[in-house]
């Protein structure tokens, strides 16, 4: 419940408690400490939206290596083909179904992987500022996260990469994206990054208070 300033308290300091026993910032009330939240949340969301994508990656690159077939770094490049030729891509692929798995070129590899985390790190801004307005808390805040993750993987396949593919001239690897990958994999590989996005930031509140 929130505790104000009584009638007889003056020269005293408004605190506000929530239910749980914490402290509210008054945010409504005080632009500065408004902002100052804003950026805080912000900024946890981008640090666990970072670490989330690697999880995530990490599933895309071991899916790519295993049962799909199509080489372990293929999924860096499918993503670099975003910006640059899909040569590279293609070349993995051709090299995994010749039984050479693991393709490196580091240009490439690189930028996929700056693009995918700072895709990650968008999403993550958006999920931390969303869960801190609502006050979500404990697993209510991870199961949130992975339903986010789950609109991230609808948004991407539907207007994100297409619309990518329409802006940088990228070609029908980055439009038809969802599709190549397969659509159950590229599904789960999104739960993954809502899951790790939410247990991240759950991790994050429990340290900070």
């Amino acid at each position: 419940m929130l505790t104000g300033r009584s009638p007889g308290s003056h020269g005293r300091s408004t605190h506000c408690h929530d239910d749980t026993g914490g402290h509210h910032d008054n945010r409504d009330q005080h632009p500065t400490t408004s902002r100052t939240w804003l950026i805080r949340a912000a900024s946890r969301g981008a640090v666990a939206g970072v670490i989330a994508s690697l999880m995530m990656a990490a599933y895309a690159m071991i899916s790519a290596a295993t049962y799909q077939g199509s080489g372990f770094f293929t999924p860096l490049y499918h993503i670099a083909s975003t910006f640059i030729s899909p040569d590279d891509m293609m070349s993995s692929m051709k090299g995994a179904t010749g039984g050479s798995n693991f393709e490196f070129f580091a240009g490439p590899a690189i930028l996929g992987a700056l693009i995918h985390m700072m895709v990650g790190a968008m999403y993550g801004v958006g999920f931390g500022v969303l869960a801190s307005l609502t006050r979500m808390r404990g697993m209510a805040l991870v199961a949130a996260a992975v339903v986010w993750g789950g609109f991230v993987f609808v948004i991407s396949s539907l207007v994100g990469l297409p619309l990518a593919a329409a802006i940088f001239n990228s070609g029908d690897q980055i439009t038809n994206m969802a599709e190549l990958v397969g659509y159950g994999t590229f599904l789960v590989e999104h739960l993954i990054f809502g899951l790790f996005l939410g247990l991240i930031l759950l991790m994050g509140a429990k340290r900070a208070r």
